[in-house]
């Protein structure tokens, strides 16, 4: 019984629901999600859990003590382009700014199709068109000193236009206005005393740093979503409370944690990626827990392929982030993402006669051909009944059955325009999508001066399992990890369960070394009464709060900025030439070694503070003991499996996972199936059941390969 933590996570497909009682007892649960209004998907997903319980759904609600959700809603808002209608008012002569963009485009060397057909590349359709920028007289410059006054007339006559225009939101950004922020605040107070219903968004709010694109960017999407995010959590916040629910209701962020309803109604851009970014707070508790440091996390869902990186039992950051080709400041646990889920359509290109996998996705509806709700395009699912991988009575626990003569008659389809057998084909769709997300990962690690034999890795996802065995294989892991079983398919839903409060605060600051100890201090000191007011307001007590001190520095003359985390609240005058050495490693780490010229001059760029409170723990039970046995109810039978290392179908084993004892390991090829997922272990591999219930998959060094 309770009380319980829940998290919610709403993914393309599915939304999963989590809950951990006092005694560790986990119960997952997935329930369809429902784009048209994803407050149901959730509150659905919630009552299968209260009915598993064997509570009444308000019962359920009194007795959760924390409940954190994750959501989707602000990110299929601006994918979808379903947004309000934003006005932004600038200032006079930087209007075009969003409109110019970067020379990129927003194209990065992961997507690596879009750099060589870079040409081709389009901006995307304005997200403000022109007619709804304003730009007024207001001039601040570099220092933060006033050079033209704020023309508070041309602003109200500004905000009048724009209302005219029928604009529900409004972003305000001026240049250098995170040196100077009265005029961005004074326009804030001329808009809600003209339309208190109106949304606001200030850059000096959303993202006070150098670079006017990034930031404009940053306050106009929070501005786009702002509407529709208010809307749909303060509509669900008022179910939940007449449903009984009477704690606050805590909202996964991009930088990890959570911040309360009200935060993120204010800010909506920090619950972009919040789903994915769940999965690797998650990580970092659980592998604090069994002693891995170094994780990769992967989660693949329905849609998508979602990679994390965790090293040294910290997540890496990203501080530029991209949706939509729209670059924006946001400091966020760095997640990148590509089309590859169990969705993902697998067609023949007609020109090339090749097959490619994704990014299109069949998504909830209709799904995989194997759904029968009209498709008739392979996907990934469909090569995986097709192969064996999933039995079609008991997908999901035999709560919903696969049609798998729909599938045959997809993959079929695609075979007979490639000259292919039917298992060559299904394999092929498999293969292309496991090396698609290799690719992806190996990437990542790279780029951050990681080798990925270093770390393991952790499969999620209701599809991860399924394909973490080739994929991690191909990158030389040291192992493959399922997390808890049945409960890697709903892991983002249990990261959001374990997540901490966490508030991010950031003040740019450009100063040349030698650097001035009391003037980073004043400026830290600023940043914590900044968090220290809002965990006031948070309700949270003093002793439960812990801050996090760091510093974005550079190479005088360069662009690129490295994060050094400061080993003590302040920074001590005496520490100056160990911030150097800090430095100069991590930039090395990066960039290769000998890269930092160590007689250039450094600067300090944004400085940061993360104020974080601990929410209750998951208290997850450990078995007392091990054993070598694999019980005999834990083998249900034998089906044909097409394997792809053999070139032909073999008669394999497949085990109950939830049989499976601690201890136990069972060799490859067979397949382990629970309520959620299947985890499939190929020739040459075996899975083994740690003390924790985790399937770790290891490699015959003959299996494993090095990274490329």
């Amino acid at each position: 019984m309770g009380p319980y933590l829940v998290g919610v996570d709403i993914g393309g497909t599915f939304t999963d629901c989590v809950v951990l009682d006092k005694d560790g007892h986990i119960t997952a649960t997935k329930s369809p999600s429902t784009p048209g209004n994803f407050a149901e998907g959730m509150l659905g997903a919630m009552a299968v859990a209260a009915e598993r319980l064997d509570l009444p759904f308000q019962t359920f609600c009194e007795q959760i003590k924390v409940l954190t959700h994750g959501t989707t809603v602000g990110t299929n808002a601006l994918i979808q382009r379903k947004g309000a209608k934003v006005g932004l008012i600038t200032t006079r002569g930087h209007e075009d700014a969003i409109h110019i963009m970067r020379g990129s485009r927003g194209v990065n060397s992961r997507d690596i199709a879009k750099v060589v057909h870079f040409p081709e590349s389009q901006k995307p359709d304005p997200i403000v068109p022109k007619r709804y920028v304003k730009g007024i007289s207001e001039r601040v410059d570099c220092f933060g000193d006033v050079i033209v006054p704020l023309n508070e007339a041309e602003a109200e006559t500004a905000v009048k236009e724009l209302l005219a225009d029928g604009c529900t939101a409004i972003a305000i950004c001026f240049l250098w206005s995170f040196r100077h922020a009265a005029h961005e605040r004074r326009v804030r107070e001329i808009v809600r005393r003209l339309a208190p219903e109106v949304f606001i968004s200030c850059s000096v709010d959303i993202a006070p740093k150098w670079g006017e694109y990034e930031r404009t960017t940053a306050t106009v999407l929070n501005a786009y979503i702002g509407p529709v995010m208010s809307r749909y959590l303060s509509n669900l916040d008022r179910e939940l409370k007449r449903n009984h629910y009477t704690q606050p209701l805590q909202i996964a962020q991009c930088g990890g944690g959570s911040v309360s309803v009200e935060r993120a109604m204010e800010s909506p851009l920090l619950t972009l990626d919040s789903g994915p970014v769940a999965g690797v707070t998650g990580s970092v508790f659980f592998g604090k827990l069994i002693g891995t440091p170094n994780i990769i996390t992967t989660d693949m869902g329905g849609t998508s392929f979602d990679v994390g990186i965790i090293a040294d039992g910290a997540p890496e950051y990203s501080f530029i982030s991209n949706v939509i080709q729209y670059e924006y400041f946001l400091p966020k646990i760095d997640i990148e993402a590509i089309g590859a889920g169990g969705g993902s359509l697998a067609v023949v290109d007609p020109f090339s006669k090749s097959l490619r996998v994704g990014p299109q996705s069949a998504g909830a509806d209709p799904g995989p051909a194997c759904y029968g709700r009209g498709n008739t395009v392979p996907t990934v699912t469909d090569a995986d009944v097709v192969l064996g991988y999933i039995d079609p009575d008991n997908f999901l626990g035999g709560r919903m059955k696969l049609d798998r003569a729909k599938s045959v008659a997809a993959v079929q389809a695609v075979a007979d325009q490639l000259g292919l057998t039917l298992m060559q084909a299904a394999a092929g769709i498999a293969k292309i999508a496991e090396f698609k997300m290799a690719d992806i990962i190996r990437k990542m690690t790279v780029e951050k001066g990681y080798d990925p034999r270093d770390f393991a890795l952790f499969a999620f996802g209701g599809a991860g399992p399924v394909h973490a065995g080739v994929f991690g294989s191909e990158l030389g892991v040291q192992k493959v990890i399922v997390p808890l079983r049945e409960i890697a398919s709903t892991w983002c839903a249990f990261g959001a369960a374990s997540a901490d409060i966490l508030h991010v605060y950031e003040q740019v600051d450009i100063q040349g070394s030698p650097f001035d100890a009391a003037r980073v201090n004043r400026v830290l000191d600023e940043l914590q009464a900044r968090a220290e007011a809002q965990m006031d307001k948070d309700g949270i007590a003093k002793s439960r709060r812990r801050f996090s001190f760091s510093l974005d520095m550079r190479h005088r003359g360069q662009i690129n900025e490295v994060e050094c985390v400061l080993a003590l609240p302040r920074l001590k005058a005496t520490k100056l030439q160990a911030l150097h050495e800090q430095f100069y490693a991590r930039y090395e780490q990066l960039y290769g070694a000998n890269a930092a010229y160590k007689d250039a001059r450094l600067e300090i760029v944004t400085l940061r503070v993360r104020a974080s409170a601990a929410t209750p723990r998951p208290a997850l039970q450990k078995a007392a003991r091990l054993s070598s046995t694999v019980p005999k109810a834990a083998l249900t039978g034998s089906r044909s499996v097409y394997w792809d290392d053999l070139k032909k179908s073999v008669k394999t084993p497949i085990f109950d996972g939830a049989a499976l004892k601690a201890g136990n390991r069972v060799a490859g090829p067979c397949v382990v199936e629970t309520a959620q997922t299947n985890v499939v272990v190929h020739p040459g591999r075996t899975l083994r059941v740690d003390a924790y219930g985790n399937f770790e998959i290891t490699f015959d060094k003959s299996s494993a390969k090095a990274p490329r």
